[in-house]
């Protein structure tokens, strides 16, 4: 009898995240025709209000693809992962959510893991959850030199300068909406994960970390696939810790 005690404290988990947490998805994605499909399946629909995928100008089938697998696509032309955010955001909050999770478009990330990423919130009262690859478990060559370079410096900066301990700036995350509308984040480009976390910082929000899985992406990165992309990604990353270390939230 009583190894039917963890089996039903994980159903009345479950059903706690169902009935207190209205969540919407927000997908970021440019020229993902061969995963998105999969991101869109592999995502618990139990724990979630919505699934938006926001197309940010690709010339493949992305959005059809998305449509099809099951997601609410919409279309933002200005190429930059902080406008496709932002865009999504717009639209999730007209059915105002509780909590907004952010993931990638190229499988990298491991969507199942979602109720992970949720549960520091739902029961914990966390404002914000990051889906740390450091501590979690990578693939072989999933994070290039550069990026897991780049992930270190800038937590070290945040940890030095505001006090805050994160172990990376990754994509796969959660946060509680009032939160997000505290931030007014503005970063529409390579900027926008350590603006959130900044912010966060600076607000003194609620943070945590939890491990998630990551795999090599399907198909090449527009960030750290190419040096030119990897040396903007960088210098937007130092350039924003340093504009926020003076202004105002």
């Amino acid at each position: 009898m009583a190894h039917s005690l963890p089996h039903a404290e994980s159903i009345y988990r479950e059903f706690h995240f169902m009935i207190h947490s209205r969540t919407a998805v927000i997908i970021p994605a440019l020229n993902e025709e061969q995963s998105i499909a999969h991101v869109v399946r592999a995502i618990p629909k139990k724990f979630v209000q919505e699934i938006i995928v926001v197309d940010n100008g690709s010339s493949d089938r992305t959005g059809e693809v998305a449509h099809t697998a099951g997601a609410t696509v919409l279309s933002e032309s200005r190429k930059g992962y902080g406008y496709a955010c932002l865009r999504g955001i717009d639209h999730a909050l007209k059915s105002e959510p509780d909590v907004i999770a952010f993931v990638d478009g190229d499988l990298s990330d491991y969507p199942e893991q979602l109720p992970e990423i949720l549960r520091p919130i739902t029961e914990d009262g966390c404002d914000l959850v990051i889906g740390s690859r450091i501590i979690g478990e990578r693939e072989n060559g999933a994070m290039l030199p550069q990026a897991l370079f780049g992930n270190r410096l800038a937590c070290c900066l945040i940890r030095l300068l505001w006090g805050y301990r994160f172990t990376d700036l990754g994509p796969f995350r959660a946060i509680r909406v009032e939160a997000l509308q505290r931030m007014n984040m503005t970063d529409p480009t390579f900027g926008w994960t350590v603006e959130m976390q900044i912010k966060a910082a600076k607000l003194r929000l609620r943070c945590t970390e939890v491990p998630v899985r990551y795999r090599k992406r399907i198909g090449s990165s527009k960030v750290t696939g190419t040096v030119g992309g990897t040396i903007k990604a960088s210098v937007k990353i130092i350039y924003t810790i340093f504009k926020y270390l003076f202004a105002k939230v």
